[in-house]
């Protein structure tokens, strides 16, 4: 079966990176985790000190920055394996600022389309589905309620051994990075126009990752017929 590429976007903690990797686990895809590579931005731009509101200053480090992501999901920056380090809330919101940036965004969306070009690829980010792939087969837009979102990510947290803040303290960062997120001047986030929405809210990581999975056995079964 002819392999085609899968957009993913949605707020932070919507769920999206573990649902893709289900996904690509399943279809024998490889997931492309697009936040991933912000937040390596992000994570080299602290350690050096920068100002991450100086685009010049942070597009000319990422020029000298590999940024490597393995299909086992893991995560390496100049060599170094940062899977878990990039997962901090101080790291996420700091990649919502350099994420504003254009030179940062052309950069890492030119990686992005090249990773991509030959199919068989699922994206997740904020500008997949709108900017980085507007020709996905198929498009997702997932989203939850903040509070949805924060109790998962204390969960996540907690699980991983790292220091949790409350749910109430994640939640409100949450609500500040979509604030962010939503009215950045660079490819906002945005529901693309053909993408359909899920709400996972209510729906466990099992209904979510087969409500995903069913639009992409739709996909293929109406190009089976076609």
């Amino acid at each position: 079966m002819e392999k085609i590429n899968i957009a993913i976007d949605g707020p932070s903690a919507a769920g999206k990176s573990t649902i893709a990797n289900t996904l690509a686990a399943k279809l024998h895809y490889v997931h492309l985790d697009t936040g991933a590579m912000y937040r390596c931005t992000a994570c080299k731009a602290l350690q050096q000190h920068l100002n991450l509101d100086d685009e010049n200053q942070i597009a000319d480090m990422l020029a000298h920055t590999e940024i490597v992501l393995t299909p086992e999901g893991k995560v390496f920056l100049d060599g170094k394996d940062v899977s878990e380090e990039i997962r901090h809330e101080d790291i996420s919101l700091a990649a919502s600022r350099v994420s504003k940036l254009k030179r940062v965004r052309q950069d890492l969306v030119k990686r992005q389309q090249v990773m991509a070009a030959a199919k068989g690829f699922i994206m997740d980010g904020r500008d997949i589905g709108t900017v980085v792939l507007p020709d996905a087969e198929v498009k997702v837009f997932l989203t939850a309620s903040p509070m949805a979102r924060a109790r998962r990510r204390y969960l996540q947290d907690k699980e991983k051994g790292l220091q949790v803040e409350s749910v109430e303290q994640i939640a409100a960062e949450i609500a500040e990075r979509d604030k962010q997120d939503t009215t950045r001047k660079e490819s906002p986030l945005v529901k693309a126009a053909d993408a359909v929405e899920i709400d996972t809210s209510d729906l466990s990581f099992d209904e979510s990752a087969d409500a995903v999975y069913r639009l992409v056995e739709a996909y293929f079964a109406k190009e089976k017929q076609a």
